[in-house]
């Protein structure tokens, strides 16, 4: 059973959970958790038990179930929004916080990813300005009617590129395989950059396939 699926995380290991769970080593950070050396222990070992029950809480927030795209229009883009431009903020940063250190740590590996904190620092600059453009341009005017093709071909665009960005992603990182003898803020880098790929691939879709569409783009 995976730790998105689990039904509850106190009896697992950190290091398993971070390795698991995309968005885990933030909650780990953020409360001082030792996921990379310390990540043998057991979640309800690591911390105090008036503790326990927020991070199981914050950990079971970071997996929610998909639900389906709204029809109406304002709906499917608040959808849009909150479920892929406000996740895509959070993943990104942490993935270039964990590249990093998996660039300096293990420099001497031959299989380290030479170059993907780059990437993602790229990738977190480039969807910042796209998905700006489409909160405070595109997406108003969709809300009440207005189909300008012209913004949503260059939209289009901008996605075409994006999912080169993926290929990059996927490049370097092996398709997010870690070596057998990776440490634990490794497997949780490439946990989370699937993640990613994933989310991406779908908010691309639900844009191009099924937003634009609507208005014969």
């Amino acid at each position: 059973m995976s730790a998105a699926t689990a039904p509850g995380f106190a009896t697992r290991q950190i290091g398993e959970i971070a390795a698991a769970l995309p968005g885990a080593t933030a909650v780990f950070r953020r409360r001082s958790l030792d996921f990379c050396c310390g990540g043998a222990v057991r979640l309800v070992d690591a911390v105090a038990p008036e503790a326990l029950t927020a991070i199981e809480a914050e950990l079971a927030a970071l997996a929610p179930g998909a639900p389906e795209a709204p029809e109406e229009t304002g709906a499917l883009i608040d959808h849009i929004i909150a479920r892929y431009h406000l996740v895509h903020r959070a993943q990104v940063p942490e993935l270039v916080r964990l590249a990093r250190r998996v660039e300096a740590v293990h420099r001497d590996h031959p299989d380290v990813p030479r170059g993907l904190a780059d990437l993602l620092t790229r990738i977190e600059w480039e969807m910042g300005e796209h998905m700006q453009k489409e909160e405070q341009g595109l997406f108003p005017m969709l809300r009440v009617g207005h189909g300008p093709t012209i913004a949503m071909a260059l939209m289009r665009d901008e996605h075409d590129d994006h999912g080169a960005r993926l290929r990059q992603l996927a490049a370097i990182t092996h398709a997010h395989e870690p070596p057998e003898d990776a440490c634990n803020s490794w497997r949780a880098l490439y946990a989370g950059t699937a993640h990613f790929a994933e989310d991406l691939t779908q908010h691309i879709h639900l844009e191009n396939n099924v937003l634009f569409p609507r208005f014969g783009a």
